[in-house]
């Protein structure tokens, strides 16, 4: 996996935070489908650790069945989780440094978070810290926007919608290097006329499938890879979903696992 030397950081999404469920929308597709995989695969979880849980909209739909923990590093988003899913355990940390005393069933990292992260040894410091809050034979459950997608959106008309009275416009255009560039800006609906600036400038960097691969195969066994859309899974589909095992490893595993009541 070759290395990148962008200097862009991951968005606190400061200003953001308060109308990205909104926005998102209904997060019950992603929430039957994580549901799947456990079941499919880790049939007796317990424990889920998101890294960048953000508003805790998909912890809010695994809280009943798992004891959840949320790891983000924007205290915006946090301050919604807290409120969405007042059950869950929530840390303010960057998820490519983040030590939590134990280990979880089923790690996750949902809606392209991968893809904030904006050089490769970043994304080598995620998988690390999958592997090391995993119990043996835990999920590390994933999406990643792929290379061909993030292309594809550089040419695509700005996106333009009204929601509340507010108003979102974004687009998407090449980034320096192989960076791409989401600019995000929301017009507040204040008072008659007024509105308000909520402005994000959002990288993503897009990673070939193979060298994911490649990054994952001596730590972990691949299971389930899948497109969104159902297509055969390249570089040229949109979203792309992975399902990981953590292979055992010997002496590996000095966190002891997280507690369930």
């Amino acid at each position: 996996m070759a290395r990148t030397q962008q200097p862009e950081s991951a968005p606190d999404y400061a200003g953001f935070a308060r109308f990205y469920d909104r926005i998102m929308g209904d997060r019950t597709p992603e929430i039957n489908r994580i549901r799947s995989y456990i079941t499919s695969h880790r049939p007796g979880a317990r424990s889920v650790l998101e890294f960048g849980c953000g508003t805790g909209a998909l912890l809010a739909g695994l809280v009943e069945s798992y004891s959840v923990t949320g790891v983000d590093r924007s205290p915006e988003m946090l301050s919604v989780a807290a409120r969405t899913v007042p059950g869950a355990r929530l840390l303010q940390a960057d998820i490519t440094a983040v030590a939590l005393p134990y280990r979880f069933d089923v790690v996750m990292c949902m809606f392209d978070t991968l893809n904030h992260v904006v050089t490769v040894d970043g994304w080598l410091a995620v998988f690390q810290r999958a592997h090391e809050h995993l119990s043996d034979g835990g999920l590390f459950i994933f999406d990643v926007n792929t290379t061909g997608r993030l292309r594809r959106l550089w040419d695509t008309p700005p996106y333009l919608d009204e929601f509340d009275g507010n108003v979102v416009l974004m687009t998407v255009q090449p980034g320096r290097d192989t960076l791409s560039l989401w600019e995000t800006k929301i017009f507040a609906h204040q008072v008659d006329d007024v509105y308000r600036l909520y402005h994000e400038r959002i990288y993503e960097l897009g990673v070939p499938l193979g060298q994911i691969r490649t990054a994952l195969a001596g730590r972990f066994e691949l299971l389930e890879q899948e497109s969104l859309d159902g297509s055969p899974v390249s570089d040229e589909s949109d979203r792309v979903f992975f399902v990981y095992r953590r292979r055992p490893v010997s002496g590996a595993n000095r966190r002891p696992a997280l507690p369930v009541s």
